[in-house]
């Protein structure tokens, strides 16, 4: 009876873990100089831009000194998800950790979904600098542990029906199976990824590959459990992690 009740007064609470994530990073950057409210980094023009450059270098993934060895270059795959470089980089990324991270934290369990969620960031982000070992462009954001909620989400619950936003269907919301939208999503990201060239840009490889590290994982860990399956609702479209 006492466990039962946990599992109520737990489920009451709603997904604790992903709301304390987006409430993390939306802290870090109001904070921090991206936001442009923090009078520490100045008000704006070069300066503003200068203090920029900076934070992202020392919090973000820099692929050409992350296999220097030096222990705080090896923690910045994980410093780096919780820094992002725009509002619409910020907001992009938390709609769809709000939409997913809740009912994959729900299936998961709150300590399994945290632990998931950083590890399998760390490793996109680690797997995109070491694809692009001589790049010098700062590497920024949650989208590659976004991206494994979502390919955990496919494994988990696919038939969930979520609602989608298309731009060039003028926004109309359509409602489709989760397994047609995230492989479409990944999909899209694939061909980004072959057409992307070097340089700065959005880094489609850390998608890729944490989609597939939350699916892989997703598929080992829960397969043989039966899956909870219910309606949700998201945005697709105009917003990607």
């Amino acid at each position: 009876m006492i466990v039962r009740w946990r599992a109520v007064r737990e489920a009451a609470r709603g997904p604790v873990v992903t709301h304390a994530l987006i409430a993390g990073c939306g802290v870090v950057f109001v904070l921090g100089p991206a936001s442009g409210l923090n009078p520490v980094y100045g008000t704006g023009g070069d300066e503003l831009l200068s203090a920029g450059t900076a934070y992202f270098r020392r919090w973000g993934v820099v692929p050409d000194e992350l296999f220097t060895g030096t222990p705080r270059a090896w923690l910045t795959p994980l410093t780096a998800l919780f820094v992002h470089g725009s509002w619409l980089h910020l907001l992009g990324n938390m709609l769809f950790l709000y939409v997913f991270g809740a009912m994959a934290e729900e299936r998961m369990g709150r300590p399994a979904f945290l632990v998931f969620y950083l590890c399998t960031g760390y490793l996109a982000l680690a797997a995109y600098a070491a694809a692009n070992a001589h790049s010098a462009q700062t590497l920024v954001g949650a989208s590659g542990a976004i991206s494994a909620v979502l390919g955990a989400f496919l494994c988990l619950l696919p038939r969930a029906r979520v609602t989608s936003l298309f731009p060039f269907l003028f926004f109309l919301p359509l409602r489709f199976p989760a397994w047609l939208v995230l492989l479409f999503w990944f999909a899209l990201q694939w061909v980004a990824a072959h057409r992307a060239e070097s340089g700065p840009g959005v880094a489609y490889l850390a998608h890729l590959v944490g989609f597939s590290l939350g699916f892989l994982y997703a598929w080992g860990r829960y397969r043989r459990t039966t899956r909870v399956e219910r309606p949700a609702t998201a945005t697709e479209g105009d917003s990607q992690p």
